[in-house]
């Protein structure tokens, strides 16, 4: 029975430790930086790649400046690309978040300003758009874009084939049936976590069947059968480092829970989120006081759930490199929003503060150049970063443009811009920080109500100060990003700083104006308290009917 069950332990042995030793080889590898090439490539001939983790902060990651986060991975990743040290999610929870990735649109265009339903088709889709064009698209991992039970798959929106993990209940995926297939009776969750969990515990079963692993096998090996002329465009969607947190032990040993960084506390301004709406703790907690002894877990596994995704991005680095595909392979690296992790008393996402919104971004262009053809060519230096504020909306014109078919060339309008545009500046300045060009001087976020009415808000950000309109209360916040990046204090009752609010408080309420929202957004240049909630705006699809699955 138990041989039924968990397979061969030979076998499993065997496969684990061939992982292991391929992501040894793989590290002693990667090390010069690629040599400047002059040779181009033409259109057509740049696979695009993009990389997500879910739920991943910006600062969980070496090349961040973390000196706790172990990433060699995603650190040797920036050094051959660009670090965006300003990449923010406009809507960070799951769908809205996917939704500006699959649409390059803002919120209220795409119509997803809350968590909801994807729609089941937008009018332009990446890889749709990517299809027609010539490509060949692949979905892998985490998609949440809605599962059709008629035909017992996920719904592809353009992707030619899909593989999917969403890790949301009542899907049957591939991973699930996968699973179900090798360990009949077994339970996937057996660490007896939830998807919302703010605590963390090592992975209860062989590291083989980790969600993580299975994502990064299967990316891997697709990458390794790839054997054809015709470019591609490959999604690979790790499910982790969102809840719940499970890491394989051998990773979360790497890490001293009494070394993990405290989160951080305001002056005064959260002291309502530590008793207020939660008096009693339940492990999908939104927010409230947790102990230290419990968070410094939760953390070292988070922690240890992005090394483990690390992980499986070497890997994936390392096919590329034995393919000879990283000289005319585009990769982006991103993730759909961040996790508060106890910040501010905060759990998980939703919020407009740093470690929900502020999300991971690089780009690695080929080793061989872009031409003006595709984007090019780049001038930027590898390992150089921007502080220009882009978002997930970005992505899909950035692939358009190195495939040689931009968006505006073909007369299709998107709210975000390719990134290509900042690599074609000039180099890196002394202090490693791509000089200027011209881009977009903040952007604009927002969410439904989320967890609890007062949880509903919007939100503009240049990467240096930060607006904030509480919706239910019709407050306001704003926070100097660049004197306090923790967001300790809350400046908007300061004197000094009133006419700063003043002028993030007139962009937002000329967005509103030019988006049409109307009386209930705004009235007379002022903003509007708003009780009720709207998920959807009046632009989003009308032919959806999906529901949402409720793990946000």
């Amino acid at each position: 029975m138990a041989q039924c069950r968990y397979g061969s332990r030979l076998l499993l042995a065997a496969l684990l430790l061939l992982d292991i030793i391929l992501l040894q080889q793989g590290a002693l590898a990667r090390n010069a930086t690629p040599a400047a090439s002059t040779e181009q490539l033409a259109a057509g001939e740049v696979n695009v790649i993009l990389l997500m983790a879910d739920q991943m902060r910006f600062d969980v990651m070496g090349v961040a400046n973390n000196p706790v986060a172990m990433t060699p991975n995603l650190d040797k990743l920036s050094s051959e690309g660009m670090l965006f040290t300003n990449a923010y999610s406009s809507t960070p929870t799951c769908t809205p978040a996917r939704a500006a990735i699959l649409t390059g649109l803002n919120p209220w265009n795409h119509g997803m300003i809350g968590y909801g339903s994807i729609a089941h088709r937008y009018p332009l889709e990446i890889a749709r758009y990517l299809s027609s064009v010539g490509y060949m698209t692949h979905s892998i991992g985490k998609d949440h874009f809605g599962w059709n039970k008629s035909l017992h798959e996920g719904v592809p929106h353009g992707y030619d084939v899909t593989m999917l993990y969403d890790g949301l209940p009542g899907e049957d995926d591939d991973y699930d049936q996968w699973f179900s297939g090798l360990m009949p009776g077994a339970d996937p969750m057996e660490t007896g976590l939830t998807f919302n969990d703010y605590r963390g515990r090592a992975y209860a079963l062989p590291e083989y069947y980790h969600p993580t692993a299975w994502v990064g096998r299967h990316t891997v090996e697709w990458l390794d059968a790839y054997d054809s002329t015709q470019p591609f465009m490959l999604k690979a969607s790790f499910h982790r480092p969102h809840s719940p947190y499970d890491p394989p032990e051998r990773v979360m040993n790497l890490y001293d829970p009494d070394k993990m960084p405290r989160p951080y506390r305001g002056d005064s301004w959260d002291d309502v989120f530590a008793t207020k709406f939660n008096k009693t703790p339940d492990p999908g907690i939104w927010c409230g006081n947790i102990t230290w002894e419990d968070l410094k877990t939760s953390r070292q596994a988070y922690y240890a759930s992005v090394t483990y995704v690390d992980e499986w991005i070497g890997m994936i680095y390392d096919m590329l490199q034995m393919k000879g595909l990283l000289d005319n392979t585009l990769i982006i690296f991103t993730a759909d929003h961040g996790d508060m992790l106890g910040d501010h008393y905060h759990y998980r996402k939703g919020y407009p503060y740093e470690g929900s919104a502020h999300v991971p971004f690089i780009i690695r262009w080929p080793n061989k150049n872009l031409s003006p053809a595709n984007g090019g060519p780049v001038v930027a230096d590898r390992g150089s970063r921007s502080d220009k504020v882009v978002e997930l909306r970005d992505i899909f014109p950035t692939f358009a443009e190195a495939s040689g078919h931009s968006l505006e060339s073909a007369g299709l309008k998107v709210d975000g811009a390719s990134v290509l545009a900042l690599l074609r500046a000039s180099p890196a300045n002394s202090d490693g920080m791509a000089t200027a060009a011209p881009w977009r001087q903040w952007i604009d976020m927002e969410h439904d109500i989320c967890y609890n009415v007062t949880n509903h808000w919007n939100s503009l950000t240049d990467g240096k100060m930060k607006y904030i309109f509480n919706a239910y209360s019709a407050t306001e916040q704003l926070f100097n990003l660049t004197a306090d990046s923790a967001e300790y204090h809350d400046l908007a009752a300061v004197a000094d700083y009133q006419t700063e609010l003043k002028t993030w408080r007139e962009r937002l309420v000329d967005q509103f104006v030019q988006e049409q929202r109307g009386p209930v957004w705004v009235q007379n240049g002022q903003l509007m308290r708003r009780v009720k909630g709207q998920t959807y705006s009046p632009n989003y699809p009308k032919t959806s009917t999906s529901p949402a699955a409720r793990v946000v």
